[in-house]
């Protein structure tokens, strides 16, 4: 900000597993976005290492970081960032286009998992044609067709009413039973109660990383986060 150095995160450590489902919260200028960026590979940090299953991200050029989220990236926005003249069918199916996918197999795969979120009728619709709810799974689809590893949400709730909210939180829900990793960016309560794993940041820093007991069926002799 001119001759002013901002730190937007500080020297943070975070590990998340395969199959997490985590909630990161935080007030406006606490660095939410910054660390989503990061996880996201949308931006690369200054200083530290950012490991993805495996692979040092942190020093990868923009055209290998294009790879890796088109790989192991699903993202979902609140805004949708749907393209207005393009069916819910080929919105789905653009990102297979980077992947070199054949067209029949694009279209196969994109109406499978429109199928799965429940829109297996409105695959023709426009995004005009299309109500909030709707067009949130269209994204939602568009982020699983490349069977990504990890499915990034930034406020995925905030443009919809609390109903569509939270069918929106049950196909996450199953999304997350299905064995996808997914970190929820929200500034709600209500929609951070559904993940496993709250994060609260402020100033940077990260200021509690909870196990969200709520959510936790410790019956389950096979959860992760069972109690002794």
């Amino acid at each position: 900000m001119g001759t002013t150095e901002v730190h937007a995160l500080k020297s943070i450590t975070l590990d998340i597993v395969r199959n997490e489902y985590v909630a990161l919260m935080g007030p406006s200028g606490s660095g939410k976005s910054t660390l989503m960026n990061l996880l996201g590979c949308l931006d690369t940090p200054t200083a530290g290492e950012y490991i993805l299953n495996g692979t040092n991200v942190s020093t990868m050029v923009d055209s290998e970081l294009a790879e890796v989220r088109n790989k192991e990236i699903g993202f979902v926005f609140q805004t949708f960032n749907l393209l207005p003249r393009l069916s819910a069918l080929e919105n789905v199916a653009l990102p297979l286009v980077y992947g070199g996918i054949s067209k029949s197999k694009r279209l196969a795969r994109a109406e499978e998992v429109l199928t799965e979120v429940g829109l297996g009728d409105r695959v023709d619709h426009k995004p005009n044609e299309l109500s909030g709810g709707q067009r949130q799974r269209v994204a939602i689809a568009r982020a699983l067709v490349n069977d990504p590893s990890i499915i990034l949400a930034d406020e995925p709730t905030g443009n919809l009413d609390t109903k569509t909210s939270i069918e929106i939180m049950t196909i996450f829900e199953r999304i997350h039973r299905k064995g996808n990793t997914i970190i929820l960016v929200t500034h709600e309560p209500d929609i951070a109660e559904h993940a496993h794993r709250i994060v609260r940041l402020r100033d940077g820093l990260v200021e509690t990383d909870l196990i969200n007991q709520n959510v936790i069926n410790v019956d389950d002799p096979t959860h992760r986060y069972k109690q002794d």
